[in-house]
């Protein structure tokens, strides 16, 4: 498991996906520990879709998820 300093390092989202996930950070009032976790699945789903860098699609889509256990 990375060290908060480290999912910085490594799960640093392409430009698009930042901006997605400042403005959901502010709109659904995410935590420092809520950014992380999802920062690290939107890593997660940019290798498993061979991706360089998580993008806006999979940032998007670990919000989606991160939201659809808090609803629970």
């Amino acid at each position: 498991r990375l060290p908060a300093g480290e999912v910085e390092r490594h799960c640093r989202p392409d430009p698009g996906g930042e901006v997605l996930l400042r403005q959901a950070m502010q709109r659904l009032g995410l935590s420092a520990r809520a950014y992380h976790r999802v920062l690290r699945v939107a890593r997660t789903l940019a290798d498993l879709a061979g991706a360089e860098r998580p993008g806006a699609a999979q940032v998007a889509e670990a919000i989606q998820y991160r939201r659809s256990l808090d609803s629970r």
